[in-house]
């Protein structure tokens, strides 16, 4: 393991010429005892900016010009954070993803990392310079420009960390670390120490923003190291830990929520071999991304298949729904988008029983109604009415006394 550190600064953290030059300082004093590597985000609000221009001319903008639009903002991110740099005497130098070969897949506004070029990013370090480079964009083989999806420079930058062998990744952000839930919803919220990696990938893919679930899985797949800080106060942040520390480990470590959530059920489905392939195969294909899954017992050989999808992925699947049609054959497709996705998670469940009938009999307590429940070893996830979102993560941060 070398002792680089990843550096990589949030759309926040580089909101403004002001926050830049803060970061540049932060840059600054970290490269006096260690080697750096710099990824950044778009200024906050610049890709939004860049998405309201290209819908301008349609809801459906050509993918490719989209991407190319889109990634812009990290480029200009980039360019000032190295010119704030320069101000303070510090050798740096600004690249695009084109530049390092962040090579990925080809699918537009959700392209998957491939390779990226280590040899590029170790010779400009080896030469006392600091890379500044651009996240969330990326490459494919016939040099188009391609994005990774929302929050696709936290993938980057752990990308870049494992491809370098990084001694670790740090990510930060306008809050100074992971909370047990979302302080705007639970006042009383506690900052968390460290975290394992197991529990971070299910809190991520439950709704946690703080870093996105790619960052996390690649960080897992490749055994690096993630802090999560703030860049706007001092502080240790939050280290999300490659071990697990057994006995030590809370039952409970936090509660995940997903307001942007759809439930899509197929009423009456022929109870077949096959059938949830036939159902779930083209939407995989669409790069749709399905949660909590759920089909019920058969009565004269039809069932009841219900799945969860972020409420973006809506219209696509109307119309996955109609081609299946075509298939399978069932009575009626029932969307209901006013649920939500509540999620314990804590690797203390996995040798510690009582945590679903402490959850459940604290929702019931309150008025809580839960439509479907899915379990992990260290997970339990509820979907409820959106609307009672806040009162049950409120409950259940109390029933398990997480700000102790």
């Amino acid at each position: 393991m070398s002792n680089i550190i990843v550096q990589k600064f949030g759309g926040t953290s580089v909101g403004s010429v002001e926050r830049i030059d803060a970061v540049a300082d932060i840059i600054k004093n970290a490269s006096l005892s260690e080697k750096i590597v710099v990824v950044v985000s778009a200024m906050s609000g610049e890709t939004n900016k860049l998405v309201s221009l290209a819908k301008h001319f349609g809801d459906n903008p050509d993918k490719r010009e989209f991407d190319a639009l889109v990634s812009t903002g990290e480029t200009i991110s980039s360019a000032l954070l190295t010119m704030a740099l320069h101000s303070k005497g510090v050798k740096a130098r600004s690249f695009s993803a084109t530049q390092i070969s962040m090579k990925t897949t080809s699918t537009y506004s959700k392209a998957k990392i491939l390779d990226v070029d280590s040899n590029k990013i170790m010779s400009v370090i080896e030469n006392d310079t600091i890379p500044i480079i651009t996240g969330f964009q990326g490459v494919t083989e016939t040099g188009d420009i391609t994005t990774l999806g929302r929050g696709g420079s936290d993938t980057t930058a752990v990308a870049i960390a494992a491809q370098i062998n990084a001694k670790r990744c740090d990510i930060y952000t306008d809050v100074d670390g992971i909370y047990t839930t979302d302080p705007k919803i639970v006042s009383n919220a506690k900052k968390l120490d460290s975290i394992t990696m197991e529990e971070m990938l299910e809190l991520a893919g439950q709704g946690a923003k703080v870093i996105q679930t790619r960052a996390v899985e690649f960080a897992n797949k490749y055994k690096v190291p993630v802090r999560v800080l703030s860049s706007f106060n001092e502080g240790s942040g939050t280290l999300i830990s490659l071990e697990d520390k057994g006995m030590e480990n809370a039952l409970v470590s936090g509660i995940a929520f997903q307001k942007n959530q759809v439930k899509v059920t197929l009423h009456g489905v022929e109870d077949t071999p096959g059938t949830a392939f036939k159902i779930l195969g083209p939407i995989s294909d669409a790069e749709i991304e399905v949660d909590v899954i759920v089909q019920n017992v058969s009565v004269d050989g039809k069932t009841d298949f219900t799945f969860t999808v972020s409420t973006e992925d809506q219209e696509a699947i109307k119309g996955i729904i109609e081609d299946i049609n075509q298939k399978i054959e069932f009575k009626d497709l029932i969307i209901d988008s006013e649920i939500a996705k509540v999620s314990l998670v804590g690797v203390g469940m996995r040798s510690q029983s009582g945590v679903a009938s402490k959850t459940f009999k604290a929702l019931s307590e309150n008025d809580v109604n839960i439509q479907i429940i899915s379990t992990s070893e260290i997970k339990i996830t509820m979907v409820i009415k959106e609307d009672e979102v806040d009162k049950a993560v409120q409950v259940l941060h109390k029933e398990f006394e997480l700000d102790k």
